[in-house]
């Protein structure tokens, strides 16, 4: 249980930084930006997580 909350905690922490970064880079910012930016984020932030956890293991 601990174990998938943390890799819960881990996906949103990518998420929130990614999609922040979106925003920032972006400028003006419609809704459908908004979420193409957060869709990009939450696939970028689940390779994020595999490469962490494929570099953990070495």
């Amino acid at each position: 249980m601990a174990r998938r909350l943390t890799t819960g905690a881990e996906l949103i922490d990518w998420w929130a930084v990614l999609t922040g970064l979106w925003i920032v880079l972006i400028g003006p910012v419609d809704t459908l930006e908004w979420a193409v930016g957060a869709g990009a984020a939450l696939l970028a932030a689940g390779a994020a997580r595999g490469a962490r956890r494929a570099a953990e293991r070495r």
